[in-house]
């Protein structure tokens, strides 16, 4: 078979076989009316990838394709369709259909809708398979395809699908600007994207961060000042400081949580973005009251918050730091091993997608 009836991609078998990928045909949900056909010509390397085909976010039945980060051509179109037009340079992000219906829903709040569907190991409602863009092809719901500003370059725009949002639309929800003090704790793939929204946004920024290397690329980006965490008294003279800690990083749960909540200013929230694999350290509740400290995490954005951060990348300049791979086994291979050891500065996009299909 082939396009349109089956898509290929680069799988993965199982948790057990993580970096060993091999080409294997998808098939795809049933094209619907809402539904785009998007043919994929870059996709970015997601930490979201790692703990997915690791096993680390729970186990799988393979084949996998995983990438949530796809930039490509709107291909088809259906009859439905009103707000992508074929041949369009379009990005889809982690989420691909939602109900649109539920109060949730109508609430712009889809990204949270109890029957939404990721963009990879995930089920649409009939029972089909979502496949990610580590493939030729992929298909999704209308609502979740995105024309791209064309100031954006593709490669760096992929990864602003995924950890881009991410890190948007918690700083905005939040009211993060003028007036507003940020701290952004863990400066990588999702970090280096969020100093550059929070200081867009009119923000004072800064960056919490084990890593001595990573100070001037932090200032590059936005923060006004660099606080190493691995410092004794790190937090000694930051008391009631940030309006909120934007945490990127992935390895919460080896925090000592109750030293970062003591610097959030009365009302001040600890938020998560970073997602670790283990659970979180173990709080008092006397940890959040002398400070009325929030804990807070969210997932995605929503359509508008999408559509205003792709905007406001393409208008301030701002792009993550992308290093390429080609699409393939080896390509596959090396952006999962590599991001498993933070061997990243600070985001991979796979690309070669034409020369890796023969299209």
């Amino acid at each position: 078979m082939g396009y349109p009836d089956t898509f290929e991609g680069f799988v993965v078998d199982s948790p057990k076989t993580y970096s060993t990928f091999h080409k294997a045909e998808l098939t795809p949900k049933p094209f619907e009316d809402h539904d785009v056909d998007v043919q994929i010509e870059c996709c970015g390397v997601c930490g979201s990838d790692v703990h997915t085909v690791t096993g680390g976010w729970g186990e799988f039945e393979g084949p996998l394709c995983v990438g949530h980060e796809v930039v490509g051509k709107a291909v088809k179109v259906g009859k439905a369709v009103k707000l992508v037009k074929e041949g369009d340079r379009v990005g889809v992000g982690a989420q691909v259909w939602s109900c649109l219906k539920c109060d949730v829903c109508k609430s712009k709040n889809e990204n949270y809708c109890p029957h939404l569907v990721d963009t990879y190991n995930a089920k649409y409602p009939d029972g089909s398979t979502a496949h990610g863009g580590w493939a030729n092809y992929i298909r999704a719901h209308e609502y979740f395809v995105f024309p791209l500003p064309s100031a954006l370059k593709s490669e760096t725009a992929a990864p602003l699908l995924c950890a881009g949002l991410t890190t948007y639309s918690p700083l905005v929800r939040a009211d993060i600007g003028p007036g507003k003090t940020v701290a952004i704790l863990g400066i990588g793939g999702l970090g280096h994207l969020a100093l550059q929204w929070a200081k867009a946004l009119g923000a004072e920024v800064y960056a919490l961060s084990h890593s001595a290397h990573k100070v001037d690329d932090a200032k590059k980006l936005g923060a006004k000042e660099v606080i190493l965490t691995n410092k004794e008294d790190w937090a000694k003279d930051l008391a009631f400081k940030f309006d909120m800690i934007l945490n990127c990083a992935d390895a919460t749960d080896k925090f000592d949580l109750k030293t970062y909540l003591s610097t959030l200013k009365v009302g001040g929230q600890f938020h998560l973005c970073g997602l670790p694999d283990n659970p979180l350290p173990q709080l008092k509740a006397f940890d959040l009251v002398g400070n009325a400290a929030k804990l807070t995490g969210s997932h995605l954005g929503n359509r508008q918050e999408m559509e205003a951060m792709l905007q406001l990348a393409a208008d301030k300049g701002i792009a993550p730091l992308v290093e390429t791979l080609p699409l393939g086994e080896k390509g596959c291979k090396e952006a999962v091993e590599r991001l498993q050891k933070n061997d990243v500065r600070y985001r991979f996009t796979l690309t070669g997608f034409d020369k890796a299909f023969g299209q």
